[in-house]
């Protein structure tokens, strides 16, 4: 019934003086920073994909499929802008189960928080100095945001943390899109205060320190699906999902309306092959309205090098040891087309 405390960690500001960005590190997260804005804003009409493994469980495999990414990049690089998801920290429902890299570096042995969040921060670093891409974490503890703040071009709030105000207030105070995705029940309303508390400038309390914001205007929707009162998963990604998301947006005269869809999740029911029909459902729906053209701005989408996943024990290369993944040769080829059917 305590709290026990083992050891002082060092603060972000330290952990980023013992391991520093390159200037071409910074440089190369500046422009791409700039082109990911431009597709919020909606300067370009360029398409984003985050895509990844539901969580970053192996630094050697994680850079192999960032890697391919990278390559891929380059073919659809005129329509389409990549970012990896090199995901740390894994919410778990029942609080049992790996919870990210940034508790366990290695998966097979036990917690160590200060290894991993130099792990973290190493991995994320690495990421863009070999391939050239810019990254995308959830937050799932706004505390640790700082570690990587200088590293991150995309955040996600997960659908058990939209509804938390340090959620809320910590985005609101990012230099890079927050993705809000809608609460497990699935109310839109909720999401859609949420982005206002993100967009609006905030005071409060941060790290032991008072703190203000300017508001984040690049905050936006994910749609993930959700779970009724039975505990059945439901999709939000069809035509009229995305029709009624837009009508409710315009109504509340926030910056940007943009929307992000998860093709896994609920929308899926965690039958992770579906991403595939799901992201060309979007794409027809989005040929099919303006408005909703106008909206989604992009697609999440879980994706490793082999399909499905496993136990933490197995050790198959590749393969998720959390939710189940499309493997590399139908994400590739899934990356392919999501660029021959934009318009």
């Amino acid at each position: 019934m305590s709290m026990n405390f083992k050891r002082k960690l060092p603060v972000p500001k330290e952990v980023k003086e013992m391991y520093p960005l390159s200037e071409e590190i910074k440089q190369v997260k500046a422009a791409r920073d700039i082109e990911i804005a431009d597709v919020f804003t909606g300067k370009s009409d360029k398409f984003i994909l985050i895509i990844g493994p539901c969580s970053a469980d192996n630094e050697e495999s994680v850079m192999d499929y960032v890697c391919r990414l990278s390559r891929l990049q380059e073919q659809v690089k005129d329509k389409l802008i990549l970012i990896p998801r090199i995901y740390t920290n894994k919410p778990r429902t029942t609080g049992e189960g790996y919870k990210g890299m940034v508790h366990q570096p290695d998966p097979t042995k036990g917690e160590d928080m200060l290894e991993g969040i130099v792990k973290v921060r190493k991995l994320h670093t690495r990421a863009i100095a070999e391939t050239k891409l810019v990254c995308a974490d959830e937050m799932l503890y706004p505390s640790n945001y700082r570690y990587l703040s200088d590293l991150l071009s995309y955040v996600a709030v997960g659908a058990r943390s939209v509804e938390d105000q340090e959620h809320r207030l910590t985005a609101s105070g990012m230099e890079c899109p927050v993705g809000m995705k809608n609460p497990t029940g699935g109310t839109l309303s909720i999401m859609l205060n949420a982005i206002r508390a993100a967009q609006a400038q905030h005071t409060f309390i941060y790290r032991g320190w008072e703190v203000t914001t300017d508001g984040n205007p690049l905050a936006h929707a994910i749609l993930r699906g959700f779970q009724n009162k039975h505990d059945q998963s439901l999709p939000n990604y069809h035509y009229e999902d995305l029709k009624m998301l837009y009508d409710m947006y315009s109504q509340m005269n926030l910056q940007n309306i943009a929307c992000v869809v998860d093709t896994n999740h609920a929308n899926s029911g965690k039958k992770y092959l579906e991403q595939v029909r799901i992201a060309k459902e979007i794409l027809h729906s989005m040929r099919h309205s303006d408005e909703i053209r106008s909206m989604v701005k992009g697609l999440m989408i879980e994706s490793y090098i082999e399909d499905g996943a496993q136990k933490v024990d197995e050790g198959c290369y590749g393969k998720s040891i959390t939710d189940p993944c499309l493997g590399w040769e139908k994400s590739e080829r899934l990356v392919l087309d999501i660029a021959d059917l934009l318009r």
